[in-house]
């Protein structure tokens, strides 16, 4: 097992706003990870060590110091750190990623200091150690139908791509999502790059990019990940590493949602004209955009803004992988973009506990559409494990998920999705002159019925890569309406609604509480001319030389975002419903709904 030395990064605070999880800061060189992973708050998902309660001591002789991590409820002032002098401490740093502080009481008053007021929470500091999968010894992939071991050796047949010596390597994946957080699986040099943070969250340096809502993370592990020990392929009975469909691809990372999840429609609209005017920028070649995201909007896709975003990347050359969405949200339709014809969307699929597909249905959450548009096919979608981040959302709000310290297990679309972008990642790689009318093409000609499921609810089928490799590319173009981007943008929204201190954003106008012009936004040519201004470092977590081309815009600026011309807006997802983000549930049931 390798041990790595953790160390703080520079000389800025290592902290977050108050209230959220812990992020990781990695920085790497030529030979390796030189500093990683911060978070000293006693993490029972990373720590190895048991922490002893401290015992109150009787004693005329002073009692020793103890280093512990005070954690202070949101609204404390000084009266935290005032406490821990009164009581004969001293406060050694600030630790405000957890909202927290590092400091040195005399071990017979912790007791004292965790029934001050304000005080959130009094825990022994203690050493923490890098995850390896060996940490998870309790944990068997190969034993798991919904592992990305069997998803990928078993159930897709990815693997067999990957011993023909493709891997996705060079190919870029987009996720408009909640973020990226750097885990183990997600570590390795060039993984994930990131784009823009157009979420609520981009004001705080400490939050920005990163995944306080636990969706994104998932995603990533799903589409990409890759252990620094994973061979480029193994066989069943051998080590088993974490990996992705596409483990050598690479992750933009293009964060949209904050902890609850929310975000507006306009802000998704603005993320996808940020990777379609930088889908051929050095180190990018993005080819794939996941799309995880859907608003129960019934407006016609030839009209529908959303729609129209998603169906431009698709003309520029990018293959878009959209979540069908999950039932019981909205009308019966397929969720909004994914109802429109040009994109790929797709639906879940239970494996039902066996790797043969004769006993596969699908599950009641996975939107069948209606008589116009159904999901193009299905990917596994219930109790998916991938890669957890830690303390966000979905990580403290469903412990129950967790599998060994560093997986979480999830259903929905979402993860079908993230399946089939892995996939297409894949088929690029071997193709790279294909057209995205060509890879859905392939992809639904080469999926295998199921036979227990009905044909609206699985489209051409679940997909099989073990098909896909050695079929021919097909000769296909799409020849649909093609949508114009002109109707209403608080159409595109549905149900989904954000606010802002009651006052719920509503009617045509953006997230800025500008008018929306769809005329004038429908008739850009999606060339650059959106994104001209400011200056964008965007830079991969692992060193990567690559810094991001200049970007801003007139409605959407990149100093708008990051120095906070809006930051008089406090708008959150009080009134908004996650649903919009297509993972049904985040469950430690594995097979069953």
């Amino acid at each position: 097992m390798r041990i790595y030395r953790f160390t703080r990064m520079g000389s800025r605070p290592l902290a977050i706003k108050p209230g959220r999880g812990p992020t990781l800061a990695v920085s790497w060189g030529d030979s390796g990870p030189k500093s990683v992973l911060v978070g000293l708050f006693a993490l029972a998902s990373i720590l190895m060590l048991s922490l002893a309660p401290v015992q109150a001591r009787s004693s005329s002789v002073a009692s020793p110091s103890v280093s512990v991590i005070v954690s202070h409820v949101e609204g404390a002032g000084h009266e935290v750190r005032e406490a821990v002098d009164d009581l004969g401490g001293t406060v050694v740093r600030r630790l405000g990623i957890i909202s927290s502080f590092e400091a040195k009481v005399p071990g017979d008053k912790v007791a004292s200091l965790k029934r001050t007021p304000f005080v959130g929470s009094v825990t022994l500091n203690s050493s923490i150690r890098m995850l390896s999968h060996d940490d998870d010894r309790e944990y068997d992939p190969a034993q798991d139908i919904s592992s990305m071991f069997s998803i990928t050796e078993e159930i897709t047949g990815a693997s067999e791509f990957w011993k023909n010596g493709y891997t996705g390597d060079g190919v870029g994946v987009a996720m408009v999502d909640s973020g990226i957080s750097p885990v183990p699986g997600l570590l390795t040099r060039g993984k994930v790059v990131n784009g823009p943070d157009l979420s609520f969250e981009s004001q705080s340096r400490y939050l920005r990019h990163l995944d306080t809502f636990g969706h994104g993370t998932h995603m990533a592990g799903i589409i990409a990940g890759r252990d620094f020990s994973a061979p480029r392929w193994f066989q069943r009975g051998s080590s088993v590493p974490f990996l992705g469909m596409a483990p050598d691809a690479h992750v933009i990372n293009v964060k949209v949602a904050d902890a609850n999840g929310a975000t507006d429609v306009s802000q998704v609209i603005a993320a996808i004209d940020w990777v379609v005017q930088h889908r051929n920028d050095p180190d990018l070649n993005i080819r794939v955009l996941n799309l995880s995201y859907g608003t129960d909007g019934v407006q016609d896709y030839r009209l529908d803004p959303l729609a129209h975003a998603a169906e431009v990347a698709w003309r520029k050359g990018i293959v878009v992988v959209v979540a069908a969405g999950n039932g019981g949200y909205g009308s019966n339709k397929l969720n909004n973009p994914a109802y429109d014809p040009y994109v790929l969307a797709i639906g879940g699929a239970d494996a039902n506990g066996t790797y043969d597909h004769s006993d596969d249905t699908i599950p009641s959450f996975s939107s069948c559409g209606d008589a116009a548009r159904g999901p193009d096919l299905v990917a596994p979608g219930k109790s998916v494990v991938s890669l957890r981040s830690f303390f966000s959302s979905a990580d403290r709000l469903n412990p129950a998920a967790r599998v060994g310290n560093r997986f979480f297990r999830g259903s929905g679309t979402s993860q079908a999705a993230a399946v089939v972008s892995g996939a297409a990642a894949l088929l690029i790689e071997q193709r790279s002159a294909a057209t995205p009318d060509q890879i859905k093409a392939l992809l639904t000609s080469t999926a295998n019925g199921l036979p227990e499921a009905s044909a609206a609810c699985q489209g051409a089928g679940i997909l099989d890569l073990r098909e896909a490799l050695g079929a021919p590319t097909p000769n296909a173009i799409q020849n649909h309406a093609v949508s114009t981007g002109l109707g209403s943008l608080d159409a595109a929204r549905g149900s989904a609604r954000i606010t802002d201190e009651g006052v719920v954003l509503e009617g045509e106008i953006d997230v800025f509480g500008n008018a929306w012009d769809a005329a004038t936004w429908a008739a850009k040519s999606w060339s650059g001319s959106a994104w001209t201004g400011g200056t964008w470092n965007g830079k991969s977590w692992t060193g990567s030389s690559w810094s991001g081309k200049s970007w801003s815009g007139k409605s959407w600026s990149a100093i708008d975002w990051l120095q906070g011309s809006w930051s008089g807006k406090s708008w959150s997802g009080k009134s908004w419903s996650s649903k919009s983000w297509s993972g049904k549930s985040w469950s430690s049931d594995q097979w069953s709904d």
